[in-house]
């Protein structure tokens, strides 16, 4: 395939790409709302943003059916939940250990693959799959000397992650049909209206916040978003969807030392081991996926 180049280096982009999505959660962090108002408001905003752009996308909305209406709005539910799940993971455990553990999200599409459409994978990347689970079993024994806290923030982060590997999986089936950015704003909105009647039900306040609340709102829907994994997804006419993929390896690192700097967090002598081979895991999983020819395309409503 043929890539264009592009006026700007790809790898300036990927920088800044990789910056923008590790201070999303920096912006959750210095939040006090709850983490089901910052998940909504977070994707209420961004389909706000991807409105005006949607209707080149209007012929594909009304040939949708209604079983594909019922398998987005799936997905939309389990992309509130991992909002839920991992967003409230950082009230309790460090960035490094959240991000750490959300990076495994292409070991839980692998696993959620394997059993729901048999797909096979390779032994190498089964080796890498292994190393970055003994990772996250050394970031949280090293969570359980700090507190019973950190613990219960990892295990949220493992829900949350669960959950978004459902959410692609959904997806992975969904948008075959339709164009990815339609399929992105439908799903957005889908969540931000679980969110609704989520906080509805817990009454949890929809507007008493004060501004600088609703700046960090913003901020959430535009850095990590657009600056994140909108660039990324436009990235891809200019480089493989592989090499766009390695970023996920880089949110976790960008990520702690936002922490480090901007929040005080320090790590574990064993969560530093359990990162490192998180890292080392992971990479050995997305080389193995990528000599299997098989390239991880990023989509624009991962994750974090």
């Amino acid at each position: 395939m043929n890539r264009k180049p592009s006026t700007i280096p790809v790898p300036v982009l990927m920088m800044i790409g990789i910056v923008a999505i590790s201070f999303s959660s920096i912006f959750i962090k210095w939040s006090a709302a709850p983490a089901s108002i910052q998940g909504m408001y977070r994707l209420l905003f961004t389909s706000l943003l991807m409105l005006p752009f949607a209707r080149p996308y209007s012929g594909a909305l009304f040939a949708l059916r209604k079983k594909d209406w019922i398998m987005l709005i799936a997905s939309g539910i389990m992309l509130a939940l991992h909002f839920l799940l991992w967003m409230g993971s950082l009230k309790f455990t460090s960035v490094a250990s959240s991000t750490m553990i959300m990076a495994l999200e292409p070991v839980f599409i692998m696993l959620g693959a394997y059993f729901l459409f048999k797909e096979k994978t390779a032994v190498s990347a089964l080796l890498g799959m292994g190393i970055a689970i003994a990772g996250v079993i050394f970031i949280g024994w090293g969570d359980i000397g700090i507190s019973a806290n950190n613990l219960k923030g990892d295990i949220l982060s493992i829900g949350g992650t669960a959950a978004v590997a459902v959410h692609m999986l959904i997806g992975q089936k969904v948008v075959v049909r339709m164009p990815s950015y339609l399929y992105s704003l439908i799903v957005f909105i889908s969540a931000s209206f679980v969110f609704a009647i989520y906080n509805l039900l817990m009454g949890i306040p929809f507007f008493d916040y004060p501004p600088r609340e609703w700046g960090i709102f913003m901020l959430l829907a535009v850095v990590p978003t657009v600056f994140g994994h909108i660039l990324f997804n436009w990235l891809l006419q200019f480089v493989s969807a592989t090499t766009v993929s390695m970023n996920i390896l880089g949110e976790p690192v960008g990520a702690s030392i936002l922490a480090y700097l901007l929040l005080g967090e320090q790590l574990t002598g064993l969560q530093w081991t359990g990162s490192l081979l998180v890292m080392c895991g992971l990479a050995a999983y997305l080389y193995a996926g990528r000599k299997k020819g098989k390239d991880i395309a990023p989509v624009l409503d991962n994750a974090s």
